[in-house]
């Protein structure tokens, strides 16, 4: 039976994996960075507003969920935390992820992306926060196989998705720090807070970087559909699914959460053959099913670990 918190990752992978065709189609009109400059910028002040819509309420005596609302206070470590999770898990994240994307197909960046519960579960190991089962290496490493399939025999040097999968790969890393980083936080403040916070912080280097680009676009010769995908995008794939990925990381610990991203490539497959007519070849569905196959073997392992209470 799955839980609340599984429910909820499961309409994460949902956005992730359109969301992917959502940039590629934004991406025919609008250039990369610029596009992602707005949209983080976007996210960013959605954040804005709903913390301090919150802490408002918190001050007059309002009660709400720990995934939006801690009393905890910001002492000098958490901040300088903040700013590094902020630059890692945004800056620098949202320039690989975009250009990468840009650069490759939807399928090889989301399947790429496949290796993010393996990295998480490294660290997290190492780190002495997850005890990482045998079942759960098991189930990483057929996803693992998958990603190769799809992925791993065509990308040499002469190949056209190379620098995008590079780029994709990059990101992963940033990830998971992102991820791995947040773990004491969460401890203190709530999943809206540390995202609200660490992506404005992530939000200010990237508008800057990317502003002569911003200025360089005629926003207002850009279509209603692109804008409505920026405004999904920010919305959805960014302030909903960050906060439902780092409450899921508070409730359930980072390695369990970071199986889950392991479905966005189907996902993101699925809406790409249907949207884009992206080719669905027999090397990306038997590297699909490895995917998927990879992931049931870990979450059959987490519901033997982890019974539901009688």
């Amino acid at each position: 039976m799955l839980s609340r918190t599984d429910l909820s990752l499961v309409l994460m992978v949902a956005i992730w994996g359109t969301n992917f065709s959502v940039l590629k189609f934004a991406f025919r009109e609008v250039p990369q960075q610029p596009f992602n400059a707005v949209r983080v910028a976007l996210a960013a002040v959605i954040f804005v507003v709903a913390m301090a819509v919150v802490q408002r309420r918190a001050r007059r005596g309002a009660t709400h969920s720990r995934l939006l609302f801690t009393h905890a206070p910001l002492d000098r470590h958490d901040l300088w935390a903040l700013i590094a999770i902020g630059l890692v898990g945004h800056f620098l994240y949202q320039l690989l992820f975009v250009g990468g994307v840009a650069r490759t197909s939807v399928a090889n960046a989301s399947l790429i992306l496949g290796a993010t519960p393996v990295c998480v579960a490294l660290a997290s190991a190492a780190l002495g926060r997850d005890r990482v089962r045998p079942m759960h290496w098991f189930g990483a490493a057929v996803s693992a196989a998958g990603i190769w399939t799809v992925v791993g025999s065509g990308a040499d040097f002469g190949g056209e998705h190379l620098r995008g999968d590079l780029m994709v790969l990059g990101s992963v890393a940033c990830w998971t720090v992102y991820t791995v980083g947040a773990g004491p936080l969460l401890t203190r403040h709530s999943p809206l807070y540390l995202t609200g916070v660490s992506m404005a912080i992530g939000a200010t280097p990237y508008l800057l970087v990317t502003l002569p680009e911003v200025l360089q676009v005629d926003w207002t010769a850009v279509s209603a559909a692109t804008w409505v995908a920026l405004v999904f995008s920010a919305l959805f794939a960014l302030c909903l699914s960050y906060v439902i990925w780092y409450g899921a990381v508070m409730k359930i610990g980072m390695a369990h959460t970071s199986i889950y991203s392991n479905l966005v490539p189907i996902a993101a497959m699925v809406v790409a053959t249907l949207w884009l007519a992206e080719p669905l070849t027999g090397r990306k569905l038997i590297g699909a099913a490895l995917v998927l196959g990879g992931v049931a073997l870990t979450r059959l392992r987490f519901q033997i670990a982890t019974p539901a209470p009688e």
